[in-house]
């Protein structure tokens, strides 16, 4: 079990690279492919348009530093709202599958639990976070 315990760096990794690569992917398209559209789709549920900005910024941005491990707990705190959001404005009333032009929450609960494992357990030791605050090679050797 002692070996199972020494991958878990590697674990956090797994996880990081799956959330960032999804986060990146959905926040381009909005950023990079229809911005106003989007904050406009955001306003017709009835919130703010400008979280519609927000919103894709977080998933962008958010999901580069969730993949360089770069302050990586406050990255996943922000997605991880913005997926409770969709959830409860967007997928909720389509059910956990939902159809395929109407799709459910099954995988936006995925990332979020994702999201929200990454607040609590952090980027792990390889990231930018562990680097930067000199988790290096001396650091584990001390302990």
């Amino acid at each position: 079990m002692r070996y199972l315990d020494r991958l878990q760096p590697l674990a956090l990794l797994v996880m990081r690279l799956a959330l960032g690569v999804i986060m990146v992917a959905h926040g381009y398209q909005k950023v990079f492919g229809g911005l106003h559209h989007f904050a406009q789709m955001v306003a017709s549920l009835g919130l703010p348009a400008w979280l519609g900005y927000v919103s894709s910024f977080a998933e962008f941005f958010g999901g580069l530093l969730i993949l360089v491990g770069f302050f990586t707990r406050v990255a996943a705190f922000a997605i991880f709202i913005d997926l409770f959001v969709a959830i409860w404005k967007v997928h909720l009333h389509n059910g956990l599958i939902g159809e395929p032009a109407r799709p459910g929450y099954e995988f936006a609960m995925a990332a979020a639990a994702l999201a929200f494992a990454l607040i609590f357990f952090g980027a792990g030791s390889i990231a930018m976070d562990h680097v930067l605050r000199g988790g290096g090679r001396g650091a584990s050797q001390r302990s």
